[in-house]
Parts: C-alpha cells; structure tokens; sequence
C-alpha cells in the first residue's frame, strides 16, 4: 500500500510558529507548493484594497491590515510583498492608502510606519488643541454666529472650520514619500491609487488617481474621476471633516475647486477600485456595517448636539458603503438567477468582496477614552454633550489619542483573526496538499466561501 506524506504546506494552516521557515525548505522540494504561491501572488495582481473615512476610527484599519500581514506571511508570502496592487482610500483611509503606496515597494516597511505613527498618536499632531488656539477658534465661531450680520463690514475673512489642522499636513509631509508612489507604479509592486474629495464648488464628487495603466477618467451621476499625481494636497481635502477641518483648493481640469472630506456625497465607495481593475477587492469599514436595535426609553431625553451632529456624521461614513456592498450583494443574488448564457450577454462581471467591519460600536468605546483628550477639547465637547456615551460618536472621530487608537488596533487584528479562513481563502492560499510517493500530487479543496463576510459579488464596469 503507496504511503502518503503530508506536505509541509500542512503546517502552515496549523498555526505553526515556524511555518515560514518550513516553507523556505518546503517550496524548493514541492513543486506543487511553488506553484501554489506563485499562482496565489499572480491572481492577486487585481486585488483592490478600500479604506474608508472615519477620523480616529481609521486606526481599525492598521489592526485589520496587520493580521492580514501575519497571515500571508504564515502561508509563505514574501513580507515586502504588496498584496494590494489597487489602493483607494478616504478621508482618513486616504492617509492610510497613501502611506501603504508611498511604500508598496515594501509592504512589511510601510505597514510598520503606518502602526508606529497611530500607536503614539496624539491629538495635537493633527490639530492644535492648545487652550490658546480653542478660544481663538470658538471666539472667531461665536461672533460670526451671533454678531457675524455687524462684523461683517469690518472683518473680510469668516472662520474656515472650527480646528486648525497644520499639525496633520506638518506630520504627512513629515512621514510620507510621495516619489516613492511613483517608484512602485514603475516597479509594479503598485498598479494604482485613488483618492477621494468632495467638491464644494461644484456639489462633484471627485476621484484623483495614479497609475501608469491607459485607464480613461470615468463620468457618473454626480461623480466624476481625473488622473493626477497624488499629493499632500488631495490627503488634507479627502480627510477635512466637515466644519472641523478647513476645505482645499485641488486643481480640476484646470481650475481650482474647494474641496472636503471624500466620504460626502460618496454614492459608490467601491467603484473606484472597480474602474481601476480590480477584480476582487478587500473592504475595511471604520464602523458596524448593520445594528442591531437597541431598547428606546419611554422618556427618552432630547437629544443632545454631540448626538445630533454623531448621527450626521455616521450617515456621511458608514452609510454608503454598507449601501454599497448590499447593492453589490443584490445584484449578485439577482445575476445567479440567470442563465450563464445570459450573463455573458451582459457586461456585468464577478467582483469577489471580503468585508471586515468592527464587531464593536466604536462610539461606545470611544467614551471610555475621552478622558484622554487635552482638557481644552474636552471642555469644548462637554458643553456640546459628546462626552456622554450617547454622544461619544462625535467623540470618536476626533480622539486621535493612542489610547483609543491602539484599542481600535487590537480590534481589528481580533476581528480579522475571527474570519481568517476567509482572508486566507480571499488570496488564493491552499489549505493543504498531499504527496504520494513523491511524485503525483493531490490538491485538497479549499474551504468553502459560504461565509457571510466572503461574498463573491457582482458589478457592472459600465454602471459602476
């Protein structure tokens, strides 16, 4: 009777601590598993990444990032590999975007940087929080509100947002290399990048993009898209949270538009990374994608403005996207239907989405942090009620301080740990193969991606 051995693929689907180096000897003696990998790394080559906005609650995204990271790399993947050939992001999913094109060289690299500068966050490195500056700021807002119909005459320039965010762009230009986009495009190692802005001038929706690829600029409903060399300028406009961070002029077909924070107005937060190529695409939410209903006291109390002006802002950040990606589901469920000859009478395509979202309510968490904000932010929050677990979600996108940052990291590497089977299932990785007399070669089949956060899901490159 022909006895089987395991590959040592085995081990790697096991959680053994010396995976990758078993691979190392592994690849070099099992054909099969050079050719898994590589076929792995070569389908990745349309793998779209989404990363959308949410202030301090961006930080999710490098805990998602980093188990990811840990997973590939247990399966064999080279560490400085960038698995995300197409990177969109906004607000501030478009730093964290940025950050990993500004080094998709060397994945392992940027993702580092991206944990080093979140892990000791803040608040004062975005904006000045200074006693100072918050009484310039909320005197200059409470004489326009209140008198701005006399001072008018005297005073030429009204207040442009209620925080001065210098800090951030000082940081970026600090942090971030922007040739270093340019090299990875010219390497390969990056196939494009997109940024997001909502334009005040024009009401647009605006997408920036950079590759080398001949992809034409695409017009929709309300958006539109330009090819341009991303720049500090595109971050600080993509992550100006209404009101609180000051708007910036970007340069669009020649003119200069006044734009804000890229979630605004944002109908289809997917379709950038669709229009770029991407054939599969990775989404990671700064918020819960669904909620489930929570008990309504009989006298519940008016609400607060913190609460108000949190519900505001979970409808610009969380609410299209979850749209989005339950349009990309229908329209999934309503192609299965038809005839596969039908569907290749369309021009629609299969686009595999993975969805890792927190499994916490970030506002909650928030609250349990807001001590560590400086005392003149946390003064000015309280009086607005954000300090109240009812209105922490207003909190939450302001609390660039590690404590909160690092929790939300921990969340997202907990979360994404939860469905790995599905990460590991999204990139192509096989779970285990067999070898009978060191010569045939049977390949297991790979799990089944019946979960409910891995979807293949359909999108039109025409409607999108």
């Amino acid at each position: 009777m022909t006895q089987k051995t395991e590959c040592h693929m085995t081990f790697l689907f096991k959680g053994n601590k010396l995976a990758h180096a078993i691979w190392a000897v592994c690849a070099t003696s099992c054909q099969y598993c050079k050719i898994t990998l590589m076929e792995a790394m070569t389908k990745n080559a349309k793998t779209g990444l989404i990363l959308s906005g949410g202030g301090a609650r961006a930080a999710y995204q490098v805990g998602v990032l980093r188990s990811i990271a840990n997973l590939l790399k247990e399966a064999g993947w080279p560490a400085h590999q960038n698995p995300f050939p197409i990177i969109c992001g906004t607000s501030a999913g478009a730093i964290n975007a940025s950050a990993l094109a500004c080094s998709a060289s060397n994945f392992s690299f940027g993702l580092r940087k991206l944990e080093r500068i979140w892990s000791t966050m803040e608040a004062h490195q975005i904006y000045r929080a200074d006693s100072l500056s918050m009484v310039r700021s909320g005197a200059s807002w409470l004489s326009f509100l209140s008198l701005g119909w006399m001072v008018r005459r005297w005073i030429k320039t009204s207040p442009s947002s209620l925080f001065d965010n210098s800090p951030l762009a000082e940081l970026l230009n600090k942090v971030l290399d922007f040739p270093g986009i340019d090299a990875a495009l010219t390497s390969g190692s990056l196939h494009a990048l997109a940024i997001t802005a909502s334009s005040y001038t024009s009401g647009m929706h605006l997408t920036f993009y950079q590759t080398l690829a001949n992809i034409e600029p695409w017009i929709r409903s309300q958006r539109l898209a330009q090819r341009d060399f991303i720049s500090l300028r595109h971050l600080l406009a993509s992550s100006a949270l209404p009101l609180i961070f000051p708007s910036v002029p970007l340069n669009w077909n020649g003119r200069f538009e006044y734009c804000g924070d890229g979630s605004m107005r944002q109908l289809a937060p997917i379709s950038p990374a669709i229009h770029l190529g991407a054939e599969k695409v990775l989404v990671i939410g700064a918020g819960r994608m669904s909620e489930t209903r929570r008990e309504i006291p009989e006298d519940a109390p008016y609400p607060s403005i913190a609460q108000i002006a949190g519900h505001a802002m979970s409808s610009i950040f969380l609410d299209s996207l979850a749209v989005d990606i339950e349009r990309l589901n229908r329209i999934n469920k309503t192609l299965s239907l038809m005839s596969e000859e039908n569907v290749n009478q369309t021009s629609l395509r299969p686009i595999r989405t993975l969805v890792i979202a927190p499994s916490e309510r970030i506002d909650e968490i928030a609250s349990r942090h807001i001590h560590s904000l400086p005392v003149s932010i946390r003064s000015m929050l309280g009086r607005i009620g954000a300090t109240d677990v009812s209105g922490a979600a207003l909190a939450s996108y302001l609390l660039f301080e590690s404590s909160f940052t690092n929790e939300l990291m921990v969340l997202g590497m907990k979360d994404t740990m939860r469905v790995k089977n599905e990460v590991l299932a999204f990139f192509g990785s096989a779970k285990v193969c067999q070898v009978e007399n060191g010569d045939s070669i049977k390949k297991v089949e790979r799990p089944q991606m019946d979960s409910p956060v891995f979807q293949p899901s359909i999108l039109s490159p025409t409607g999108f």
